[in-house]
C-alpha cells in the first residue's frame, strides 16, 4: 500500500507566509524559514512553497528566501510561482528545490511541461491547477485564482499528465480556507483520469477531513493544508497517529 503523504503549504508574499479564504483576504502568518524548519522537524513528509504573487505581478520567483528555506529543511521541497521557462526551472532547482510546480506558465505554454520533463525528469515536474466551479463545470483559473481561463479542468489535467507531468496538485478555490473538508467530488473526477500521484489541496479544517479524504478516495496520494497547521489547530504527529489508527498507511 502506498504511504499517504501529509504536506504543509507555505503561501509566500513579500517574503512572508500568508493565508486567506477562497484565495482572497490574505493575512500575515509567519516567516517561511521558521515555519519550514518547524514542519521539517515535526513530521511533515514534504513541503510546498508558493510565491503566490509572482505570476500576477509578472516577475520571477524570489530566490533568496527560497534558498534559506531549502537550506534549513530535510524533507522534499516543491516550489512554484512565476515558473514560465526552463531557465526558471533551473534557477529554482539550483536554490535547493526537489520538484518544481508550474501553473500559469503551463497555461501560457502547454509545451513547457514536456520540455521540463525531458530535461529534468517527469518526477521533477508538478502541474498545479487552481480549479473553481463555473456554471457547474470544473474550470481552470490562472494568476493565483484571479483569471478565469475557460479551460475544462479535467481535460487540462489529463493533458498535463500526457505531456509529462509526474504529479498533480489540485487546488480547490471553492473550498480554499473554508475548513469544511476537501472537494471530494472534484478530486474523484481527477483521480479517475490520471495515474500519476494526485495531491488534494483546499478545505482541510480538521483531522476528520483527512480521514474522509483517504477513506473516500483510496487512490489519492497526499493531503495538503495550510491554515490548520499554521495556526496550531492540528499537529501533524497527532494527525498521523489518528490516520494510522484508521488503517491509513502514513510515515510515522
Amino acid at each position: 500500500m502506498i504511504t499517504k503523504r501529509i504536506i504543509p503549504c507555505l503561501d509566500v508574499r513579500d517574503g512572508r507566509v500568508v493565508k486567506g479564504v477562497n484565495f482572497e483576504g490574505l493575512q500575515d502568518v509567519s516567516s517561511p524559514v521558521e515555519l519550514g524548519k518547524y514542519y521539517s522537524d515535526n513530521g511533515a513528509d514534504e513541503l510546498v512553497f508558493y510565491d503566490i504573487t509572482a505570476s500576477s505581478e509578472g516577475r520571477k520567483l524570489f530566490t533568496e528566501i527560497l534558498t534559506e528555506v531549502a537550506s534549513t529543511i530535510f524533507i522534499p521541497l516543491t516550489v512554484g510561482g512565476g515558473i514560465n521557462t526552463l531557465e526558471d526551472f533551473d534557477r529554482v532547482l539550483k536554490c535547493g528545490a526537489d520538484k518544481v510546480s508550474v501553473n500559469s506558465g503551463a497555461i501560457r505554454d502547454p509545451e513547457l511541461i514536456g520540455r521540463a520533463a525531458k530535461r529534468y525528469g517527469d518526477q521533477c515536474v508538478v502541474l498545479s491547477v487552481d480549479v473553481k466551479r463555473v456554471d457547474g463545470r470544473f474550470t481552470v483559473f490562472a494568476k493565483g485564482g484571479r483569471e478565469n481561463t475557460g479551460i475544462d479542468a479535467i481535460e487540462w489535467i489529463r493533458r498535463g499528465e500526457a505531456n509529462g507531468a509526474g504529479e498533480i496538485v489540485v487546488n480547490s478555490i471553492d473550498t480554499d480556507g473554508v475548513k469544511r473538508g476537501f472537494d471530494i467530488e472534484m478530486l474523484k473526477a481527477v483521480c479517475d483520469v490520471v495515474k500519476v500521484p494526485v495531491i488534494a489541496s483546499g478545505g482541510a479544517g480538521s483531522i476528520e477531513d483527512f480521514k474522509e479524504l483517504f477513506r473516500e478516495i483510496p487512490d489519492i496520494d497526499a493531503g495538503l493544508a495550510a491554515s490548520i497547521f499554521h495556526f496550531g489547530e492540528v499537529a501533524i504527529p497527532d494527525l498521523k497517529r489518528e490516520l494510522a489508527a484508521e488503517g491509513v498507511n502514513v510515515r510515522r
